[in-house]
């Protein structure tokens, strides 16, 4: 584990410490003809070399410089306006995934395809999803015939915020639950309603005030019920 450890140390100083907001532009810019691409995947493979300080590891961080080398080429090939924050999770995902294959490969061990034949882990993941975009999908149905006329919603917002920060908390409580912080629940309830009353009240609208709350509430307790569910049922799966 410790030689993992050492590769994501190497990664995450490489991609974020050492590479300086201009050397991205240059390769945004010059594709595969810019030498700060090479440079900063010699960089990968190098400093993995010094944290591992055996000189006899240059082929695992060879290969590990040029994995890096062809996602990044792919990233900055495809990358455009629209697709760039999207390009850099999967792009971060892309080396995460590659630097654990990497290690498997070390350590003479195969990529852990039990994982999918797991009833447990298959409930949790499962779980999860539910709590994200089908809720929110099911809790925009049910109060859609209380939404209010008045335009003083998505007024000043962030462009999909409400969906996320709904997904955000559901999720938080599910964690709160399944770890047994229920007073942390509470803490969440009340930050946010910190957060809201300002906005509330400087709305003056009881209609839009009635329909955040059902909204918060419905979306809390959908959490709590799966939370609750989820335990219940772990020990049957």
């Amino acid at each position: 584990m410790i030689v993992l450890l050492k590769f994501f140390l190497a990664h995450l100083i490489g991609d974020f410490l050492l590479q300086s907001r201009s050397w991205v532009k240059a390769k945004e810019e010059k594709k595969l003809g810019a030498w700060q691409l090479y440079f900063h995947c010699f960089l990968h493979g190098l400093l993995v070399l010094l944290f591992m300080w055996d000189w006899q590891f240059w082929k695992w961080a060879l290969l590990i410089a040029c994995v890096h080398f062809v996602i990044d080429s792919i990233k900055i090939l495809t990358q455009n306006e629209s697709n760039r924050r999207t390009l850099f999770f999967i792009d971060q995902l892309l080396h995460a995934v590659s630097i654990y294959l990497i290690w498997l490969w070390y350590e003479g061990k195969y990529f852990p395809f039990f994982i999918f034949t797991d009833e447990s882990f298959l409930f949790l993941i499962t779980t999860i999803l539910f709590l994200t975009r089908p809720v929110s999908f099911a809790i925009k149905i049910f109060i859609s015939k209380w939404t209010p006329h008045t335009g003083k919603i998505d007024e000043g917002s962030l462009q999909s915020a409400g969906k996320y920060i709904g997904i955000l908390e559901r999720l938080l409580v599910f964690v709160f639950i399944i770890t047994n912080h229920w007073e942390a629940i509470g803490f969440l309830l009340a930050a946010k309603s910190v957060f809201r009353f300002g906005d509330l009240k400087e709305a003056k609208d009881r209609k839009l005030t009635e329909y955040i709350l059902i909204g918060t509430l419905v979306s809390f307790g959908i959490a709590i019920i799966t939370g609750i569910i989820y335990q219940s049922l772990l020990n049957n799966v």
